[in-house]
């Protein structure tokens, strides 16, 4: 009895607290109403994932908070990145079982592909998670409680020449003692003055507005956004080109995944037009006409080619993303950029002003979602609940790239441990393979794997692999390379039967 009674009195305690902190702060914005600036404790600009992640971990810590963002909630990542993408990609990895359904004794007749159903089905499912996003922050808990919501302003904000850092949105003033940049990136795009008739073409984010399958592709880009939206097309059935500015794709990964990932894009009916970029665009009658100019750098000798394709239903540019920088009046608050418009930004998301900060693909550095929410995360924890030590480890991150098949890759690559340890204490183990899914089916792709191991007691700290079942494979390993784990410890590991994460433990 006497412990229930404990117990109700500290929930009695947690609950006059809370609502203490909601007065105290309703109080705050009320007596600033007066003036021309709403203040908050934690203002975030940007509500995608890092911002989105900052904002609620900062109200949960008692911090009151707003969110400016000027679309829909959950940025890049829900809206025209890695969520839609990874429906598409599940669409096309059906194509494939499909085609494989006969070798394994299934009689498929007249199975037909409908892009408009899945994209009715991927926008209703991107739809239902902005609600989320939004009904999120409204319900933040807090000891338990409901907290008051983080408000969302809608708009594009932009910083002030006000003594204090000051954003104004839709001409309303907004300040903090701590602000947080978290506006993302856009995909690069060409203007018509560099490329004729560019625009006609489209980016990743357009990728999800086609109403219907392309029936011909180009794809102008050697990086994951490129080999990502060639995979879906031509697996979907789309006629699908490459164009690349030299001859391999994904020339920052590990060469044994760039020249594999290149032979399994080839096999698979993409073609790749190499050394080759886009001259000019027109658009006709029956589609749009895109003239290319081939030329092999390492032979001085060798002639520029001109070549067209015509009747292009979609040519999708793929050539870099940039960051959401250039109206934020960043100059006016001391906030420093680099060449590319990136935010500069420490270790611990401090920007060049005090009491701003910046997390995610605005930083340009390790463009991923989970990255960005970590790092939204753990500031939050720094700033309101006093972790001076919080902040992102930004190594060892692993990755996903969701071509066909998936490519999964942690920490160094071959070419870096060589450069930061040196040749003579780098080792590495490889394999390939044909997986066991395949030992039946007439269509073939290729398992590769990769360990890259430094010093006499062979640390492992790089892993990188393509193959069926690789983008679920990586998050285990990807926590044993964090932990520091040897060659002998993948060695003394016993293998699970029959798989082909087995491989890694058992390479010699």
């Amino acid at each position: 009895m006497a412990v229930r009674l404990q117990y109700t009195r500290t929930k009695a305690l947690l609950l006059r607290r809370t609502l203490s902190s909601f007065y105290r702060h309703k109080v705050i914005r009320r007596s600033m109403a007066s003036d021309s600036v709403t203040r908050f404790d934690f203002l975030v600009i940007g509500g995608g994932s890092g911002g989105l992640a900052g904002a609620r971990r900062a109200a949960e810590l008692g911090a009151t908070a707003a969110v400016i963002e000027s679309h829909k909630l959950g940025g890049t990542c829900v809206n025209v990145g890695c969520v839609p993408k990874k429906v598409m990609w599940n669409a096309a990895v059906h194509a494939e079982f499909i085609h494989d359904h006969a070798d394994y004794g299934f009689e498929v007749a007249n199975a037909r592909f409908s892009w408009e159903t899945i994209k009715s089905k991927r926008d209703s499912y991107i739809s239902r998670l902005n609600h989320i996003y939004k009904n999120n922050l409204d319900r933040v808990m807090l000891n338990g409680f409901l907290q008051a919501k983080i408000e969302s302003i809608k708009g594009i904000a932009r910083f002030t020449a006000d003594p204090e850092p000051t954003v104004e949105v839709n001409g309303k003033k907004y300040t903090a003692p701590h602000i947080l940049i978290a506006t993302g990136g856009r995909p690069s795009v060409l203007s018509d003055n560099e490329v004729p008739g560019a625009s006609l073409g489209i980016t990743s984010d357009g990728f999800f507005e086609i109403e219907s399958l392309p029936k011909r592709s180009i794809i102008v880009g050697a990086g994951y956004i490129a080999v990502e939206m060639a995979g879906i097309l031509s697996t979907l059935g789309s006629k699908t080109s490459i164009v690349l500015r030299q001859t391999d794709v994904l020339r920052n990964f590990d060469s044994f995944i760039s020249t594999n990932c290149t032979k399994e894009l080839q096999n698979s009916g993409i073609e790749l037009l190499k050394n080759t970029q886009v001259k000019s665009v027109t658009k006709t009658d029956k589609g749009l006409e895109v003239t290319l100019v081939t030329k092999d750098p390492e032979n001085k000798a060798d002639k520029e080619k001109i070549s067209t394709i015509k009747e292009i239903d979609c040519l999708l540019w793929a050539i870099g993303r940039e960051p959401n920088t250039s109206g934020l009046n960043l100059s006016q608050v001391g906030v420093d950029t680099d060449e590319k418009g990136n935010i500069v930004a420490d270790e611990f998301q401090n920007t060049t002003r005090k009491g701003i900060y910046a997390v995610g693909d605005v930083c340009g550095k390790a463009l991923l979602t989970p990255v960005a929410i970590a790092a939204g995360r753990r500031l939050a924890h720094r700033i309101f609940e006093g972790k001076a030590e919080s902040k992102v480890d930004y190594s060892n991150i692993p990755t996903v790239v969701f071509t066909h098949p998936p490519i999964g890759t942690v920490g160094l690559t071959e070419a870096e441990a060589i450069k930061t340890r040196g040749l003579e204490n780098v080792k590495t183990y490889t394999t390939s393979f044909t997986p066991m899914y395949h030992a039946v089916t007439t269509r073939k792709t290729q398992c590769i794997m990769k360990l890259v191991c430094v010093g006499k007691e062979e640390k492992v700290v790089g892993l990188h692999m393509q193959g069926v079942g690789c983008d679920e494979m990586l998050q285990g390993f990807a926590v044993a390379i964090k932990m520091g784990a040897t060659k002998a410890d993948f060695d003394n590991t016993i293998a699970i039967h029959p798989t082909s994460s087995e491989e890694f433990v058992t390479m010699r």
